[in-house]
């Protein structure tokens, strides 16, 4: 048998109850009283449980942690850092795959079966209306890497992918490039589109532009989208939707025996902890992973103590890292 909350209060001669509120965030219990009970309970080696004090606070502190892109590489980094940034704050994350999902109120009802006391979407695919249905249904919020909108229903923690689009195009001209192509994610994400209308934005003006549309943000998807675009004339370069999908495009390159970048020049988006690798050496845009995770979880623990905290949009910078995917400037 385990230790029992009454072997605690056997030990440091206090009630029970005294050993309940010792370990119930926020109760009253005198300094005295604490250290003796903590002394008692390190000595015999006693945890509290966890579900017995969320049936007396009310509050499980799980985070539902969802997303529906799992095949992504990148996602491994996100979750890592999300998981442990939620621990550290006593939080505890609960990861949902929702893979394929569409529908909110599915999410939406399973986390509720949960009784979770908060909710991070995870993706910058689902449209803002995802997020939306939790704050509908009374859980606290927060999109991360959702669509930037100066007036968000929900807390938006990301990226300005609009101007990120404009960046890549940018960096393609000004390297020379003059018949560039977008190969963009799945047609439907929010990222593709806002990517595409930057990016479009720039190079209609100042290039010979093409663009096409990859079936998912993955390295198969990639691989076989230019296989499909090299069977005729190749552009100069491309600006790949994410880098996933760069490095799909790589093997399919390299494969019909063309080189990166003599041949065709490529920029991802994203920065993945991969793209930096020896034999990937990645030009692509940094998106700051670590800055948006760690105040999505500022938000989300503010969000359980003030449930009606006004919803913000947070927005975090992005910069091209130059590595050897590009001509040299």
């Amino acid at each position: 048998m385990g230790i029992t909350l009454k072997d605690v209060a056997l030990k440091a001669g206090v009630s029970r109850s005294a050993v309940s509120r010792t370990f119930t965030e926020g109760a009253s219990v005198s300094e005295k009283t604490r250290r003796k009970v903590q002394k008692a309970a390190d000595e015999l080696g006693y945890s509290p449980n966890a579900l017995a004090s969320s049936l007396t606070t009310g509050r499980t502190k799980l985070i539902g942690l969802v997303s529906n892109n799992f095949h992504n590489p990148i996602f491994l980094e996100v979750f890592d850092l999300f998981t442990r940034g939620l621990q550290e704050r006593g939080l505890r994350p609960l990861l949902v795959n929702l893979t394929n999902e569409t529908d909110p109120a599915n999410s939406v009802r399973m986390l509720r079966q949960y009784s979770v006391d908060g909710v991070i979407v995870a993706s910058s695919t689902l449209p803002p209306s995802f997020a939306k249905a939790f704050k509908d249904a009374g859980v606290p919020v927060v999109h991360s890497f959702g669509r930037h909108s100066s007036s968000p229903d929900v807390h938006v923690v990301g990226i300005d992918n609009v101007a990120c689009g404009r960046m890549a195009a940018r960096t393609l001209i000004d390297r020379g490039y003059a018949r560039i192509h977008f190969l963009a994610g799945p047609e439907s994400a929010t990222s593709t589109q806002d990517r595409f209308t930057g990016f479009m934005e720039i190079a209609e003006r100042e290039a010979e532009v093409t663009y096409s549309f990859a079936s998912a943000y993955s390295f198969d998807a990639g691989r076989v989208e230019m296989a499909k675009l090299l069977m005729s004339e190749p552009a100069e370069a491309y600006f790949c939707g994410d880098d996933v999908l760069t490095i799909g495009a790589k093997s399919a390159i390299e494969s019909a025996g063309l080189r990166v970048p003599d041949d065709i020049g490529l920029i991802g988006l994203n920065d993945m902890e991969m793209a930096a690798w020896a034999n990937l050496d990645l030009t692509t845009i940094h998106q700051p992973i670590q800055q948006i995770i760690s105040s999505s979880v500022d938000l989300i623990e503010a969000m359980l103590k003030d449930p009606n905290r006004y919803p913000e949009a947070r927005l975090f910078p992005c910069h091209v890292v130059e590595r050897g995917t590009l001509r040299p400037k």
